[in-house]
C-alpha cells in the first residue's frame, strides 16, 4: 500500500473551511513571537497547536486566549514535539513553521523531511517578516551559539552607551515559563521586581547583571507591547538575544558573537549562520581561552559568510571573588544551564575560574544528582562533570540544592564555584562556601565597538533633546 499522503485539500478535508491549518514548532519564545506578529490577526490562518522542546514543563499547557486574540477564544494547545507527525495527520495540517533556535542544520531538515512526508509544507520565517521596527535606535546582540558571550557583550555595550549619557533599556529575549498572561509585559528595575515576578534562575541570570549596572530590563511574551513601553523611557533599545536566535526588532547595529571554542558552528547551526550573514559587527570572543588556529579559522569563516561585516576579537577574562576559598579545595562547579545543555559546552567560566584560583579537584557531581538533574545528565551527557544551573522552576532549584548537599554530606566537596551571572545564594542555600566566578568582555584592540556605535547611531541628537551631557564632557 502506498504511504504517499493524500494531496486532496478540499473543504471536506479541512475542518475549518478555507483557513490554512498551521502548527508552530517552538520552545516558549520565538514561536509565540512569530504567532503574535505573523498569524494572530490573520483570518486566513488557523494555528491548531504549538509544539515544545528544549525547555521542561512547557508541553501540556495552552497559549492563553488573552494573548492569542479573537480568533482563538479557547487559546491554543501546546504539545510535545514528539507528537508532531500524528498531529499533522490527525488535524490535516498544511504547514509547519519552525520557530526555535540553537539547533544543527541537520536537525531542522530532518523535521522538514518528516513534515513533507506527512503532507505538510515546512517553513522558516525570514527575519524581516518577524522583526518589529522601533521609533528609537536599536542595538541588537545575538550569536552563533548559546554560551558564546552575549551577556557580557550586552553589559559592555550598555556601559558604553550609558557613558554617552544615553538612557538605555535592555529588552531580553523571552523566557516565559510561568503564567503567560501575567508575563505578557514585564519591567525589572530592582531585585524586588525579580521576586515579584517569581523569576527562575535562568531569568535571574539574564536580568540581575543589568540591574546591578542600573539598566532597566523588559521581557515577557508580547514584544510589540514591550517595545512600545520600553520606548517611553529609552534613548536606545538594547536587544539582549537568547540562544542564537534572530533579533525581534530591526537593528540599527547588529553585533554577533562567534565562538572559537566551537569552530565550525558558525556555519552549522540555525539560525546562527543567518545572524553572521546579517551582522554589522562580528566579535570572535574567548580569544584568551582558544587556540590561535581556531580563532583564525572562525574569523576566516565569518569573512567568507559576510565580507561587509567588521570583525573584532575579544577576550573573556575570568575573575574569582575569593580565591582563598578555592585554592587547594575540592570544588563543585555550577555553570549556566543552557550553555551546557542545548549549547553543548562541557565547561564555562566557573571551570576557568576554579582552575585560575588553584582548585585541587573539580568534583564530578553526577553520582549525587537528584531528580531533574539526573534527567538532565541522561539527556545531555556532555554536561557530566559540571553542575548545570537548571532553575526553570522551584523543583529544579530544590534538586540543584539537594545535589550539592548530597556531595557535601558524602565528604566530596569543600566549596562551590558558580560561573552563573547571578548570586545563587539569593535562591538557594548550600552548606559550604559559594564563590562566584565573573567574566567580562575585553576588546583586544579597544575602541572597535565604540566606533561601530558612533557610525550606526545618531548620537549627537539622541540625548540632545533632554540636554544630556556624555560622561567626561562639559556642555
Amino acid at each position: 500500500m502506498s504511504t504517499v499522503p493524500s494531496t486532496d485539500r478540499s473543504r471536506t478535508d479541512r475542518p475549518n473551511g478555507d483557513r490554512t491549518r498551521v502548527v508552530v514548532l517552538g520552545a516558549a519564545g520565538r514561536d509565540f513571537h512569530d504567532f503574535n506578529v505573523v498569524f494572530r490577526d490573520d483570518p486566513r490562518v488557523e494555528v491548531v497547536a504549538f509544539t515544545a522542546t528544549q525547555i521542561p514543563d512547557i508541553a501540556g499547557r495552552r497559549y492563553p486566549p488573552e494573548l492569542a486574540g479573537p480568533f482563538y477564544p479557547q487559546g491554543i494547545p501546546i504539545l510535545a514535539e514528539s507528537e508532531l507527525i500524528p498531529l499533522v495527520e490527525r488535524e490535516h495540517v498544511e504547514a509547519v513553521v519552525f520557530a526555535y533556535s540553537d539547533v544543527r542544520h541537520e536537525h531542522v531538515m530532518h523535521l522538514a523531511e518528516q513534515c513533507i512526508a506527512a503532507g505538510a509544507d515546512f517553513r522558516l520565517h525570514a527575519a524581516r517578516h518577524t522583526m518589529l521596527r522601533s521609533s528609537k535606535p536599536v542595538v541588537a546582540v545575538t550569536a552563533v551559539r548559546t554560551g558564546v558571550g552575549k551577556s557580557q557583550t550586552t553589559r559592555y555595550l550598555a556601559k558604553l552607551l550609558t557613558n554617552l549619557a544615553l538612557r538605555v533599556v535592555a529588552v531580553r529575549h523571552p523566557m516565559p515559563y510561568g503564567d503567560l498572561v501575567a508575563q505578557a509585559c514585564q519591567r525589572f528595575a530592582t531585585y524586588a521586581d525579580l521576586d515579584r515576578h517569581d523569576c527562575t534562575i535562568e531569568e535571574r541570570e539574564e536580568y540581575e547583571p543589568h540591574l546591578d549596572a542600573g539598566v532597566v530590563v523588559y521581557a515577557g511574551v508580547d514584544y510589540e507591547r514591550i517595545l512600545r513601553e520600553a520606548e517611553q523611557e529609552a534613548d536606545v533599545i538594547l536587544w539582549d538575544g537568547g540562544n542564537n536566535d534572530l533579533p525581534f526588532y530591526v537593528p540599527d547595529l547588529h553585533v554577533v558573537l562567534a565562538d572559537p571554542l566551537r569552530p565550525g558552528d558558525e556555519t552549522a547551526y540555525h539560525p546562527g549562520e543567518a545572524n553572521v550573514r546579517m551582522a554589522d559587527v562580528v566579535i570572535v570572543a574567548k580569544c584568551d581561552s582558544a587556540r590561535s588556529a581556531d580563532i583564525e579559522a572562525v574569523e576566516a569563516s565569518v569573512r567568507a559568510l559576510n565580507p561587509r561585516a567588521t570583525v573584532l576579537r575579544a577576550d573573556s577574562p575570568v575573575t574569582v571573588d575569593d580565591w582563598t576559598l578555592v585554592s587547594g579545595c575540592r570544588v563543585i562547579v555550577v555553570e549556566d544551564g543552557p550553555t551546557l545543555t542545548h549549547g553543548s559546552m562541557t565547561y564555562g567560566a566557573g571551570v576557568v575560574g576554579a582552575r585560575i584560583a588553584g582548585a585541587a579537584e573539580i568534583v564530578d557531581p553526577t553520582p549525587y544528582a537528584v531528580g531533574s538533574l539526573a534527567a538532565t545528565y541522561a539527556k545531555y551527557p556532555n554536561a557530566r562533570g559540571i553542575l548545570p544551573a537548571m532553575g526553570y522552576g522551584a523543583q529544579q532549584v530544590r534538586d540543584l540544592e539537594a545535589t550539592i548537599r548530597a556531595a557535601v554530606e558524602a565528604g566530596a566537596c569543600d566549596t562551590v564555584v558558580s560561573g552563573t551571572p547571578i548570586d545563587l545564594t539569593r535562591v538557594l542555600t548550600v552548606p559550604v562556601p559559594l564563590v562566584r566566578a565573573r567574566y567580562e568582555l575585553s576588546e583586544l584592540v579597544p575602541g572597535g565597538l565604540a566606533a561601530a556605535v558612533r557610525a550606526a547611531l545618531p548620537l549627537e541628537t539622541l540625548g540632545a533633546a533632554r540636554g544630556a551631557t556624555p560622561a567626561g564632557r562639559t556642555p
